[in-house]
This record gives structure tokens, C-alpha cells and sequence, in this order.
């Protein structure tokens, strides 16, 4: 008796169907200018393993998972690497999209971690509160409670801003 084992789809299709929502978080996490990458370290990771994924796993969860890694690993290495200079650089000169999207990233980046994945995940990579808990490794209702309490803190961080 021969034994079938399911197929997955070429790792081209993954890159196709998930590369724009791993593009997003990606930028989310650490800005417009390195979320290539970012990105491009996302999929080398995942094409190492993914002859080794189970066949039932959630490919987008796994992909947001290593996209978030990968963008954490980007900051480190941006905040480890010396910028030699012989003078000083001119301030970029940014308008307003940029500093709303700086501003988010700031404020994003001052949750807690747990927070700031559960409002990545749900809002910028659309997942499901079930799907949060599985890679947060906690239960729905704490994903849940995760995503609000980052939210409010959002609010919060945007209202001060206002006054």
C-alpha cells in the first residue's frame, strides 16, 4: 500500500499569496525603508524549513511569526551598526504621511510585546483572534484582550497628542 502525503504548494505560490501581508508587517515593525529587508529575510527563512512544515500548518501564521522575528532582528542590527560620518548628516526632511507613520511605529513600539503583536497581527495582518492565540501561545480571550488593551493604549498615546 503506498502512503500519500499531502502536497503542498511551491514555495513560489506561498511567496505570491503571502508576500504583500508579510510586506505590511514588516513595515509596520520597522519602517518603509527596511521592510525589504526585512521581507527578503523573511522568505530565505522560510524556504529552509518549509520542506520541514507539517502539512496542515497555518503557512500565514507562520509567515507573520518569522516576518515579525526577522524585523526585530533588522532593529537590533540597525541599533548595533555605526553610521562613520566626517560631519554630520542634514535632517531628513520628511512630510506629513512620514511622521504619522513614524509616529505610529513609535507608538506602536512602546506597547508591550505581547500587545504589540496581538495589534500587528489583527489589524495589519488581519488574522483571526484564535489565530493571534495560537502564536501568542495564549488563550483567544487573551488575544483578545491583548489586541484591546494595545488599542486603548493607541488612543490613549493619540489623544495626549491632541491636547
Amino acid at each position: 500500500m503506498v502512503e500519500r502525503r499531502a502536497v503542498r504548494p511551491p514555495f513560489e505560490d506561498v511567496v505570491v499569496e503571502h508576500g504583500p501581508l508579510v510586506l505590511r508587517v514588516c513595515a509596520a515593525v520597522v519602517g518603509p525603508v527596511d521592510a525589504d529587508d526585512a521581507w527578503s529575510e523573511t522568505f530565505l527563512a522560510a524556504l529552509r524549513t518549509y520542506p520541514d512544515l507539517r502539512p496542515d500548518s497555518n503557512v500565514r501564521g507562520w509567515l507573520v511569526t518569522i516576518a515579525h522575528s526577522k524585523s526585530i532582528d533588522v532593529i537590533r542590527r540597525r541599533t548595533r551598526t555605526p553610521i562613520p560620518s566626517a560631519q554630520m548628516p542634514e535632517p531628513a526632511v520628511h512630510d506629513a504621511a512620514d511622521a504619522i507613520d513614524e509616529d505610529l511605529r513609535d507608538a506602536l513600539h512602546a506597547l508591550g510585546p505581547k500587545q504589540q503583536r496581538a495589534v500587528i497581527y489583527r489589524h495589519l495582518a488581519g488574522m483571526s483572534y484564535a489565530e493571534i492565540a495560537q502564536l501568542l501561545d495564549s488563550s483567544e480571550a487573551a488575544a483578545r484582550r491583548s489586541v484591546t488593551d494595545g488599542i486603548a493604549s493607541l488612543r490613549r498615546h493619540y489623544q495626549k497628542g491632541r491636547i
